[in-house]
């Protein structure tokens, strides 16, 4: 079934639990599913309409340069792309300020809200997290204007380097593979699995990793998900057993319907708090939505059934917080 067709372009490695040779994949997991199903979903589905443009209710934040003792802050920029500012460091999470989250400019699911910190009002940015390849988490023209105003270090998982160096050839890059660790710049960055894929193209599917990040810094853990299914709780459960609580849990919720279609590959709100009780997190910064119309459900749908699913399982709504574009969250010791 992982068969190579043709020989990887971005990683070449020894054989582990999660990568063949080729191909990484989620082990006991659910493969993306082919051609065919997408074609299914494309044109059998109904997809609401979003608008084409939604104003945030909170302005374009301006950040402090840095924010130092145990305080946390997140600002959120839209998507997946976060501004975290924690022990003198200024962290961004799978930064797109493009208008698309695509390999074109002309074509491909478009930004409705702007972002919500303007490009030119971010701090001087210290590290990148880039947690997998798609488009709307790995944008290169974002990429570049980042080293050439900031010069961060970018983190992300195995073959993401090589796109990334290929691009930009200067940058400082570091690939990392699930369970290992790095020192940067005085906190520890661990790689761990996520349930997800990865594509650029189609003849690269599966070619490169994706993964979370548990940040250890002297304000608190983090554990950031920049995509990932459910998979039963299994790498939540993993992730508490190995590092213990988080001050903060970075995690989607959004961009999961029709559940056949996307059920391996993008949780949905009830399982993203069942997760964030999983991994014994004190709060979360939710994402993943209201940015980038990438499935089915209406724009409100994942606060609507956030808010249900918070209800459901008593957890208190200062405790989840789904960011808009511009809202800033300190969030508690925990």
């Amino acid at each position: 079934m992982r068969n190579a067709k043709r020989p990887n372009p971005y990683y070449q490695g020894p054989v582990s639990d999660h990568f063949d040779g080729t191909h990484f994949f989620n082990p006991d997991g659910i493969e993306p599913l082919g051609f065919r199903d997408l074609l299914r979903w494309q044109f059998g589905g109904r997809r609401d309409q979003w608008p084409r443009s939604v104003p945030s209710p909170f302005a374009s934040a301006k950040p402090d340069l840095r924010v130092e003792g145990d305080n946390l802050r997140v600002t959120m920029v839209g998507h997946a792309t976060m501004l975290i500012q924690v022990a003198g460091l200024n962290i961004l999470t799978d930064p797109v300020w493009s208008e698309r989250a695509s390999p074109f400019t002309f074509a491909g699911p478009k930004r409705v809200v702007a972002p919500g910190i303007a490009f030119d009002d971010l701090p001087p940015i210290d590290l990148v997290l880039v947690s997998h390849n798609h488009y709307d988490h790995l944008d290169i023209a974002t990429l570049k204007r980042l080293q050439v105003k900031h010069r961060p270090h970018v983190v992300t998982p195995l073959g993401n380097d090589t796109i990334v160096r290929r691009a930009i050839p200067d940058m400082p890059v570091t690939a990392m593979d699930w369970s290992e660790r790095i020192s940067l710049a005085g906190i520890s960055i661990d790689a761990e699995p996520a349930h997800h894929w990865s594509a650029r193209s189609t003849g690269d599917r599966r070619m490169a990793l994706w993964a979370a990040f548990v940040l250890s810094t002297p304000a608190g853990k983090i554990y950031h998900i920049g995509d990932t299914g459910f998979h039963g709780g299994v790498n939540y459960g993993a992730a508490q057993q190995k590092h213990g609580a988080f001050r903060l849990a970075v995690l989607p919720f959004g961009a999961y319907e029709p559940r056949w279609f996307m059920k391996g590959q993008h949780q949905n709100p009830l399982e993203a708090v069942i997760g964030m009780k999983l991994a014994n997190a004190a709060y979360v910064a939710g994402h993943h939505f209201a940015t980038f119309q990438l499935t089915d459900e209406p724009i409100d749908a994942p606060v609507t059934a956030l808010k249900l699913a918070m209800s459901e399982h008593g957890v208190s709504p200062e405790r989840f917080r789904p960011l808009r574009a511009g809202e800033v969250f300190d969030v508690p010791a925990a």
